[in-house]
Parts: structure tokens; C-alpha cells; sequence
């Protein structure tokens, strides 16, 4: 049950809970005569406007995406293409870059090697300077001795030995071990033997010999185009070294010329031939320049090479006196000697006179 609660005057009290509100009847539409078929038709066309739009929306829309997709798939073979063009340029990069550093290792390679060469090269001339620099400093040492004690006035009779008397020229029992330099003027005056003193000797200077000397003497050359050595080449080194075997005489030449020739005595016992055939060395019994049976005393050696050439007495003195007047041009070359140019000349002379005895087959019974 329910008790309602005084309400004040002029108010409404509320309903009980439970309380349903009566329906009411929905009034009815009027509808006036002819306005439903009007309606329908403006219905149907808007619908069909509806569609029309809705169509021209979707082909617009179509046309819109078909663009886009057009767009984005030339867009997409541009940037496929700037690919492709960006990796050839990298491919050619890397095989660019490969390739330069192939050649700089290969040109590193090089120059260590040229390098290497030269270092070595370097060495073996520093060691031939210094050898060489020892050897000319004792054969100054010696012919200072010699030039210095030598005037035009008080000759020196250990230099000039026609100067002796032909009871005293003696003649040296060969000789120890010297290159083509150390056989100083000593030598050379020793092997030929005077058989007439110097006051009986009468000389003359040549006059067109004499120019020659002179022309060469004021710029002292090595080299034998110039027409002082020119003669003596034709006229006495070439014949004097022309022997039976050809290729030798070449050889032994080339070294009297650059001073690498070595002449040294033969010891008692036979010493064995070393990496060359006894036909190319001779032997103890055999000349190898000559090719002929003769009893050798010493032997040569050719520059550094090991191989050892027997010659016989003559040939050694042929070779000698080549030997002794190259030796005398260098120390003139070198300013070594200082006497006056006619005192020189007639040393070259007598010289030259060895260099055509020896050639003729004269020489002195000691050798």
C-alpha cells in the first residue's frame, strides 16, 4: 500500500510508483487527394539523381586512381632507372679503384725492385771505387818517389835506365803480382835491353809526331779517336796485341784498356785450371794466345773474372809494353808526371819503341 504524503496547496502530488501513464491514439496523417503520386515521382528522381551522382563519383574517382597509379609507375621506372644508371657508375668506380690499386702495387713492386738493383749496384761500385782509390793512392806514392828525385839536370838512373851503362842494366827476374797500372815506367824501361850507350844514340824530334803529342797534351784523353792515339793504335797497340787466337787478344785488349788486367808468375807446382778448358787457358807448356808449345812463366787474369790464361815470354812482353805506355798517358792524364813535353815526347818514343820490338819478337832472355 501506498500512503501519500500531504501536499501543500497549489501543488500536484506525485504519482504512485507503479503508476501507468495512459496511451494516447497517434493522430492519422491527413493526406489531401493526388499529393501521393507527386511525392513518389520526386522520390524516384532523386534516387535516380542519387545514382547518377554516385556513378560520376565512381568513373571520376577511377580515372583519379588510374592517373595516380599512371604517375606513380613512371615514377617508380625513373627511380629503377637512376638505380640501374647509379650502379654501373658504382660498378665502374670499383673496378677503376681496383685497378689503380693493382697498378699501385705493381709500381711499388717496381721501384723497390729498381731500388734493390741500384743499392746493389751502388755497393759493388762503392767497394771497386775504394780498391781502386788504394791501388792509385800507393802507385802515386811510388811514382812520386820516382818523378820528384828526376830532373833534367841530375836524372834519376832508376827511371831512366838507358842511362846506365850496358855491363850494369840488369834486368828484373820477373815480377810479382800488379795490375796493368802498377807496372810503372820502372818496368817499362827494363824490357828492352841497350845495347848502345845514350851519347852514341843520336834523336831528332819529328815535327808531325811532335804536334800530335802536343794537341793531345792539352787535353789529355783515354779515347782513341783523337789522331795522337789513333796512330799509335793503328801503328803499335793493334799489332802488338794481335795474337793466333783472336777472341783472347779482344779481351785482353779491353782490359789493358780499362786497367783490369793482372799479371802474375806461375809457382813452381802447376796450379789447375779454373772453370775453363785447357785449350782456352793453355797450360805450363802451352800458350794460350798463342796457341804454340812453349814453356809459360806466368799467367793473366782478365778483369774479376777466376779464369787464369797461360802466356809464353813473348806474349808477356807484348802485353808489358802496352801495359807500361798506358800506364805513362794516365799519369800524364792525371798531372802526375811534370816535366817538360819534349822530355815526355821521347819517353812516349822509347815507348813506342818497345810496343814494335816486342811486336817483332825481341825481347829481353829474362822474361
Amino acid at each position: 500500500e501506498w500512503n501519500a504524503a500531504p501536499v501543500p496547496n497549489g501543488q500536484r502530488s506525485p504519482p504512485p510508483p507503479n503508476h501507468k501513464k495512459p496511451r494516447q491514439p497517434e493522430p492519422s496523417p491527413c493526406r489531401e487527394p493526388g499529393g501521393g503520386d507527386e511525392n513518389q515521382s520526386t522520390a524516384q528522381l532523386n534516387v535516380s539523381r542519387l545514382r547518377s551522382s554516385s556513378v560520376e563519383i565512381r568513373e571520376k574517382g577511377s580515372e583519379f586512381l588510374k592517373e595516380e597509379l599512371h604517375r606513380a609507375q613512371k615514377e617508380l621506372k625513373l627511380k629503377d632507372e637512376e638505380c640501374e644508371r647509379l650502379s654501373k657508375v658504382r660498378e665502374q668506380l670499383e673496378q677503376e679503384l681496383e685497378e689503380l690499386t693493382a697498378s699501385l702495387f705493381e709500381e711499388a713492386h717496381k721501384m723497390v725492385r729498381e731500388a734493390n738493383t741500384k743499392q746493389a749496384a751502388s755497393e759493388k761500385q762503392l767497394r771497386e771505387a775504394r780498391g781502386k782509390i788504394d791501388m792509385l793512392q800507393a802507385e802515386v806514392t811510388a811514382l812520386k818517389t820516382l818523378v820528384i828525385t828526376s830532373t833534367p839536370a841530375s836524372p834519376n838512373r832508376d827511371l831512366h835506365p838507358q842511362l846506365q851503362s850496358p855491363s850494369r842494366a840488369v834486368f828484373r827476374k820477373g815480377h810479382g803480382r800488379n795490375k796493368s797500372t802498377s807496372s810503372t815506367v820502372v818496368t817499362a824501361a827494363s824490357q828492352t835491353q841497350h845495347s848502345e850507350p845514350l851519347d852514341s844514340e843520336c834523336k831528332e824530334v819529328d815535327s808531325i809526331l811532335f804536334a800530335e803529342f802536343q794537341a793531345w797534351k792539352e787535353s789529355p784523353t783515354l779515347n782513341k779517336s783523337c789522331s795522337f792515339l789513333e796512330r799509335i793504335y793503328l801503328e803499335y797497340v793493334g799489332p802488338c796485341l794481335d795474337f793466333t787466337k783472336h777472341e783472347l787478344s779482344e779481351l785482353v785488349q779491353a782490359a789493358v784498356e780499362q786497367n783490369t788486367l793482372t799479371i802474375e808468375p806461375v809457382a813452381s807446382q802447376a796450379l789447375p785450371v779454373v772453370k775453363v778448358s785447357a785449350i782456352e787457358c793453355g797450360g805450363p807448356k802451352k800458350c794460350a794466345l798463342s796457341g804454340l808449345s812453349r814453356t809459360c812463366k806466368h799467367r793473366i787474369k782478365l778483369g774479376d773474372s777466376g779464369n787464369y790464361y797461360y802466356i809464353s815470354p813473348s806474349c808477356r812482353a807484348r802485353i808489358t809494353a802496352v801495359c807500361n805506355f798506358f800506364t805513362y798517358i794516365r799519369y800524364i792524364q792525371q798531372g802526375l808526371v811534370r816535366q817538360d813535353a819534349e822530355l815526355m815526347y821521347w819517353e812516349i818514343m822509347r815507348l813506342r819503341r818497345e810496343m814494335a820490338l816486342a811486336k817483332l819478337g825481341f825481347y829481353p832472355s829474362e822474361m
